[in-house]
């Protein structure tokens, strides 16, 4: 839409959106204009907010709290218990265009933790979160072989998966059974919080997010979730596109990692590919071993926009496609009346080189007037 304007309420969700010659703007409110508007990014996938800008892990200042390797699965833990609102790296993606970021623990380990949502925003975790608990992050292959003595083998890995799987189904069913009160029923189960949160992915309560990037680890990925039928989200999947066909078939979104993240096999054209395909995706600012420990999304985007994507494709793919599969598009990742006013201002075309984000709003409050 070409001059228009949105009118951001004091409820923080948007009042108004259409053209300039019919807006009614409220007296004594702010007015922030720009060459382009767009919906707050939305980053799929990131380590922000557990991860810090210094790559400290030692000492005082050690930020890097995104992977526990004293074991290769622990489901029990929570990214909410570790995210810092304060943390310098979650202004300076704020500042880039992003208001949403589906955080947490990082790939690695077999199920290195759970995953959370949060704007960036306030000055503690309580006043940032919005969804406490949305994925157990998991991965398959080499990340995890290379951080800890067992699994020493990809089929090992997925073989310890499996047992997990099974030894929460088996809790699950001693819990129930044991809640019915009869003669017969077993005891409750001692209380065990590894299985309890494999029982919310086995429920639905949450997703799996499995970082497999070899067609090998997609494959097996998809294997599982046949196999225990929980929802299922790719993540990286830098080969997916060898497997377009079953990824499709089996209805399980992409979680593509930054094209520039240098993952072998990894293709830029990969986005366009599964948009082609039909198949849902998203793109992330995903987990680097330096610093910032992130990426620019809206960059990630572009790249991905210049090689097959096109700049509608991107952008969606940053904003209402990553809402749909977080789960959260009824709240975010598009300019609708009703929906939180999280906007960003540009100076130019969003995926130029030259242009800069110039303004960041969070559901109605301005963050960010200065471009960069």
């Amino acid at each position: 839409m070409e001059d228009a304007v949105v009118i951001a309420g004091a409820d923080g969700a948007i009042d108004w959106v259409g053209p300039a010659a019919d807006a009614d703007i409220p007296a004594g409110v702010e007015v922030l204009e720009a060459a382009v508007v767009t919906p707050g990014l939305v980053d799929a996938h990131s380590v922000v907010g557990l991860a810090g800008a210094l790559n400290s892990n030692v000492g005082p200042v050690r930020d890097q709290d995104q992977l526990d390797r004293s074991a290769p699965i622990q489901p029990e833990l929570r990214a909410i218990d570790a995210y810092d609102a304060a943390e310098t790296l979650v202004e300076w993606v704020r500042s880039y265009g992003v208001t949403t970021l589906h955080t947490g623990h990082g790939p690695g380990a077999l199920i290195s933790g759970q995953t959370m949502i949060v704007k960036p925003r306030g000055s503690n975790t309580d006043e940032a979160v919005i969804v406490p608990a949305r994925m157990l992050a998991a991965t398959l292959g080499n990340a995890v072989t290379s951080n800890f003595d067992s699994p020493g083998t990809s089929s090992k890995g997925v073989a310890m998966l499996r047992g997990a799987l099974i030894g929460a189904q088996a809790y699950h069913e001693q819990a129930r059974r044991a809640a019915s009160g009869g003669p017969d029923d077993p005891q409750p189960p001692a209380p065990d919080l590894a299985k309890e949160a494999l029982v919310r992915v086995l429920d639905g309560e949450l997703s799996l997010l499995v970082t497999a990037n070899t067609a090998t680890e997609i494959a097996a990925a998809l294997r599982l979730q046949r196999e225990f039928d929980f929802d299922l989200v790719l993540d990286g999947a830098a080969e997916s596109y060898l497997l377009l066909d079953e990824i499709r078939e089996a209805g399980v979104p992409v979680v593509v990692h930054p094209p520039m993240s240098r993952v072998r096999n990894a293709s830029f054209e990969t986005a366009g590919m599964l948009a082609e395909a039909g198949i849902p995706f998203a793109i992330q600012t995903g987990f680097e071993d330096y610093v910032p420990k992130t990426r620019v999304l809206l960059w990630e985007a572009a790249i991905a926009a210049a090689n097959g994507l096109g700049r509608e494709g991107a952008l969606e793919a940053v904003t209402l496609g990553a809402a749909r599969i977080l789960g959260i598009d009824d709240r975010v990742g598009s300019i609708e009346v009703g929906k939180d006013a999280d906007l960003v201002l540009y100076d130019g075309d969003p995926f130029e080189y030259t242009s800069h984000v110039c303004g960041v709003v969070i559901e109605s409050e301005v963050f960010s007037r200065e471009c960069r």
